[in-house]
């Protein structure tokens, strides 16, 4: 006997008397109920699983409730691609607290349902959510709009974000959606302005073509990269839709047309028609125009697959149908995981708070939110977020700015079988390589053009999707051209580059052997350019995650117009605000400015003789510091030291790290060093005076210690002038004009601190430690609150001042950095000294990369990279290879590991003073 999928407040032996006969849904595998605990008073969530009949196959369900009886919305939540129910459940379990009736269930061909991949093909996937909703709407626990139409809401990330806008154009009872990171047009996402989007298309088809395997491994957001889900039991039930020609087996659990169209377009490089039209018609872009409720929508910056410009389509489409639209812009995406989860979870329980149970005190939050890095977080080394939001959704071209390009027309070439190519992002690692940082991004000689701009003015906000008109001929036989087009930020020097979010955007040109025009739409980002930095576009003739055509061809480029950059005045970066204690600093700062440098001299001498102030050293007059034998013992403590015994010294032009663990005594010695503090016993020397609080020496020396507090409503200049006032020193002893060159801070001098982005409030602390070009720096945790591009602009800072024959102290947590600064390191442990010497002393020297694999690689292929050109040697380790380079650079490495078909998943610097520090420190910290 079949039943309907169960209720679980009922006892079986009635649930089976009532339902028994009905034939819309039935259970075909047992079904169990589970009751889990909740801590912190929090109702008990209870659980049922089924495996219910639909047509052609049989799904997995799992129905979630916590609370009483009483009525209350429903919530369906879809999975990635890959994965199935129990990616979400964690999530169900909590709308489920929050009262909700939660139904999560795992797509046909994924988990343990049966059917084929339709990729939500409207004929099955899309009624097998009408179908949930039918059931839904027979529980006595869920809130009704009328008979048969339950309150229901349905969200989802990836292929279940895709359902969620499907379910909302097909079933007029969806009553909010909150789609997260997907497409609106599936066609438009995997044959983007008609050229192959091979590797991501590749990874759906074909990493289920093995008989029995699932395609588990194309990374979604419920889902990690390179993980796999595990076989579903049994064979798969044939569909209903069956019959085509191409085999079970060709591409997994496709169904057959899906098959047949992915291996016609994966042998021509190129859609056709056909291939387009079915993908449009499983695509929510299908149904756009139906689709008229509150809609949440989350987007990837992070995403090669579906890129920001499917959320703009999809808002445009559905606030046209006059419904509420909110779009959000999070850090991540399909290319480096989802990296705010947390926050997004909590935005689409508000969601549905206002839109489903009718709660009009809950914060839906902006129209327009994005994901901006708000530096770095000290205790662990992470990017922290903040968020600027706007009170309307800009689009993708707001505000757009003119920027002119410089270059001559240029050709270059379409090699042979479109290889080596060009080298932007690869799918599901992309974010992980970008951490590489600049230049990872690899144009081959000969394969593109380049044009770039002047050096910016002022600091530009990219927000949304930059566009150039390009002249293009092409001599290839049928005339056409395959374009891939990116802007890179281009440092000072010209060299460094960032590619932001490692972004490409590709083009089709036809019949351009005479010339042809065309509007090339660069990927759609959120990036800021900082003043003196230039914008680079690149076209090129290839990349590794498109297919380019085969024969060989010249491609001549040129660029008539300006770069439109568009600029959305309107979002506005939240505020970091200042702690209460800042606003002292200033007058913290004259005061002890006061108090160092205002000292009478007036009985100065005397004074110091009676206090026993050694004399100075005149053979350590030209040496910057030297530190012998000193002791701190913590208050009221005999036995115990923050600092022990420490010797070492510091000569000019060097640039020293001063490392140690939490509690080694690094602070107690650098506030010894200028005088805050005195030591127990042993001395200081700067210059061969000895430090004493007052001590004249200390007007050589410049500090820089746990941030500096800043007037918000001044301009950095006026802060600077009125820090140098407070010192009593003449103006003309500021140095103020090569103290502002080094710390490069260009225009925004002039603008209000409160206008600053963290990495500009920094430069500025550092320019007021530099006021008076003194001989001895000392800066303690510089590059806290930075992003990675504003670390490497820190650190050209740190080295242009100690060029110029200073002496720079940094104390820091970030070994690569201090690795890659500092000329000279001091390793402290427990108060005493580890070890002092050169950076290459210390850490070995050498230029090896950690490159971790998906997978093992034979000998053969260990000693094929052994031999790659400017390759010193490789080594196999538990996580990867390390590669030791000699000339290479790693990007040229990456694009020969791809070639010869290593399973890369991750590349990086191998941390070697990570090592030499854990080594010296015994592992401690």
């Amino acid at each position: 006997m079949k039943l309907r999928l169960p209720q679980p407040r009922l006892p079986r032996r009635r649930r089976t008397r009532l339902l028994a006969g009905a034939a819309a849904l039935a259970v075909v595998a047992g079904a169990g109920t589970w009751t889990a605990a909740a801590s912190g008073g929090a109702p008990a969530v209870h659980r049922t699983d089924s495996m219910v009949e639909m047509p052609g196959a049989a799904i997995d369900t799992s129905y979630f409730t916590a609370g009483g009886g009483q009525k209350r919305p429903a919530v369906l939540l879809g999975h990635g691609f890959g994965g199935s129910k129990d990616d979400v459940r964690a999530q169900a379990e909590r709308l489920a607290r929050d009262g909700y009736a939660v139904l999560t269930w795992s797509a046909r061909g994924f988990g343990r349902s049966g059917g084929r991949i339709g990729l939500n093909d409207p004929d099955y996937e899309v009624k097998d959510v009408s179908r949930l909703v039918d059931w839904l709407a027979r529980r006595p626990e869920v809130e009704l709009d009328g008979d048969g139409d339950p309150r229901v809401g349905v969200a989802g990330a990836s292929y279940g974000g895709a359902i969620s806008l499907l379910a909302a154009g097909y079933d007029e009872r969806v009553d909010a959606i909150a789609p997260q990171i997907t497409y609106w047009n599936l066609a438009d996402s995997l044959f983007p302005q008609g050229v192959f989007k091979k590797l991501w298309a590749g990874l759906f088809f074909t990493t289920g073509s093995a008989d029995g395997m699932r395609p588990g491994s194309v990374p979604g957001p419920a889902t990690a990269p390179g993980t796999a889900t595990a076989p579903a039991p049994g064979p798969a039930p044939a569909p209903a839709d069956a019959g085509a020609t191409v085999t079970a087996t060709a591409c997994g659990r496709f169904q057959p047309e899906l098959c047949a169209m992915y291996e016609r377009v994966a042998v021509a490089g190129k859609p056709d028609a056909e291939a387009r039209a079915l993908l449009e018609t499983r695509s929510p872009s299908a149904v756009g125009d139906r689709i008229k409720v509150p809609t949440l929508i989350v987007q990837g910056q992070e995403d090669s697959l579906f890129p920001l410009d499917q959320a703009d389509a999809m808002a445009k489409a559905i606030a046209a149908n006059g419904a509420p639209v909110s779009v959000d812009w999070a850090a991540g995406g399909h290319d480096g995981g989802m990296r705010e989860a947390g926050r997004v979870e909590d935005r689409v329980a508000a969601w549905f708070d206002r839109y489903l149970k009718d709660d009009q005190g809950a914060d839906t939050g902006p129209v327009f939110r994005v994901s901006r890095s708000g530096g770095i977080d000290s205790t662990d080394g992470a990017v922290q977020l903040r968020g600027a939001s706007g009170e309307r959704y800009p689009g993708l071209t707001a505000g757009p700015r003119q920027f002119a390009l410089a270059g001559r027309e240029q050709s270059f070439a379409n090699p042979a079988g479109g290889a080596p190519p060009a080298l932007s992002s690869l799918p599901g690692i992309g974010g992980q390589l970008a951490a590489l940082g600049a230049g990872l991004s690899l144009d081959f000689p000969g394969q593109y053009a380049r044009f770039d701009s002047e050096p910016l003015a002022r600091e530009v906000r990219i927000t949304g999707t930059p566009t150039v008109t390009l002249n293009v001929r092409s001599t290839a036989a049928d005339g056409s051209a395959v374009l891939f087009g990116k802007v890179y930020d281009v440092g000072p020097d010209g060299r460094q580059q960032v590619l932001p979010s490692q972004l490409v955007a590709p083009v089709r040109v036809e019949n351009a052997r005479q010339g042809a025009a065309v509007e090339l739409r660069l990927p759609a980002v959120d990036h800021a350019v900082e003043a003196g930095h230039r914008l680079r576009l690149v076209v090129a003739a290839t990349d590794l995650g498109y297919a380019s055509p085969a024969a060989p061809a010249t491609y001549t480029v040129s660029v008539p117009g300006a770069l439109a950059v568009p600029v959305a005045d309107g979002v506005r970066t939240a505020s970091a605000g200042l702690p209460a204690w800042a606003w002292g600093l200033p007058l913290g700062a004259a005061l002890l400015a006061a108090a160092l440098l205002g000292v009478r001299r007036t009985g100065r001498e005397g004074a110091g003789a009676r206090a026993g102030v050694p004399q100075p050293e005149p053979a350590l007059a030209d040496v910057p510091l030297e530190i012998t034998g000193l002791t701190k013992r913590y208050a009221g403590a005999q036995d115990r030291y923050a600092v022990r015994d420490l010797s070492f010294r510091v000569e000019k032009g060097q640039v020293l790290g001063l490392l140690g663990p939490n509690g080694a005594g690094k602070t107690t010695t650098l506030r010894m060093l200028m005088g805050l503090i005195s030591p127990d016993e042993g001395e200081i020397r700067v210059f061969g005076h000895a430090v004493r609080a007052g001590a004249p020496v200390l007007s050589r020396v410049g500090a820089f210690v746990e941030g500096a507090g800043f007037l918000p409503h001044l301009s950095g200049r006026a802060n600077l002038e009125l820090y140098w006032q407070a010192t009593g020193r003449p103006a003309e002893d500021a140095h103020m004009a090569q103290a502002l060159e080094i710390a490069g801070l260009g225009d925004a001098l002039e603008r209000a601190v409160r206008t600053y982005s963290q990495g500009m409030r920094q430069r500025l602390a550092i320019a007021q430690a530099m006021l008076g070009m003194p001989d001895l720096l000392i800066l303690d945790e510089p590059t806290n609150g930075l992003d990675p591009p504003q670390i490497r602009e820190m650190r050209d800072v740190m080295i242009r001042y100690a060029a110029g024959g200073r002496t720079v102290i940094v104390s820091s947590h970030l070994l690569s950095e201090v690795e890659q600064t500092c000329t000279h390191l001091v390793v402290m442990d427990r108060g005493r000294l580890v070890r002092a010497g050169e950076v290459a002393e210390i850490t070995g020297g050498g230029d090896t990369l950690l490159v971790a694999l998906a997978g093992p690689v034979d000998e053969g292929t260990v000693a094929k990279v052994a031999a790659l050109e400017g390759v010193g040697a490789v080594t196999a380790a538990d996580d990867g290879l390390l590669v030791r380079l000699e000339g290479a650079t790693a990007a040229a490495l990456i694009a020969e590991l791809v070639r010869l078909e290593v399973p890369v998943s991750a590349v990086g610097p191998h941390r070697r003073l990570e090592d030499a520090f854990l080594t010296l420190i015994g592992g401690a910290a």
